[in-house]
């Protein structure tokens, strides 16, 4: 089976927006130096969102939901989870938790990796009986 070029970037194009909008949430919404001194003098619903963010990388929230996505790709064989784990890993690189956010990309990504090259490759003959015939006479 030939899977189309596009369907093929289609994961990795995904997880190049996640990258950008994780990078967008960190310098926009958590490190900007407007954005701490309005949320204490004001109390927009974005105010709670930037909250939450900062706890959950006070916490490693991030790092470990990663490394459970890694851990769920590796015992699957799902292009989804693949994908999860390698997005987990991205944000949680994005927002403090480097380690465990990198080892959750590497393992994501070459998971989703082999599994498309596994969907792309063709079906091969078990014994490919046409080739170990031997003949007795030539």
């Amino acid at each position: 089976m030939k899977s189309s070029p596009w369907r093929l970037a289609l994961p990795w194009l995904l997880l190049l927006m996640v990258g950008l909008g994780a990078t967008a949430l960190r310098f926009g919404l958590i490190e900007s130096s407007a954005i701490g001194p309005f949320c204490s003098s004001h109390d927009p619903w974005w105010c709670s969102v930037r909250t939450a963010l900062v706890l959950g990388f006070l916490h490693n929230v991030y790092g470990v939901a990663a490394l459970l996505g890694a851990v769920l790709a590796l015992v699957s064989r799902r292009l989804a989870l693949a994908w999860l784990a390698a997005a987990l890993g991205f944000f949680a690189i994005q927002l403090y938790g480097v380690e465990t956010g990198a080892l959750a990309v590497l393992i994501g990504s070459l998971r989703l990796l082999r599994l498309q090259a596994e969907a792309c490759a063709a079906p091969v003959e078990p014994y490919r009986q046409g080739q170990q015939r031997v003949q007795s006479q030539p």
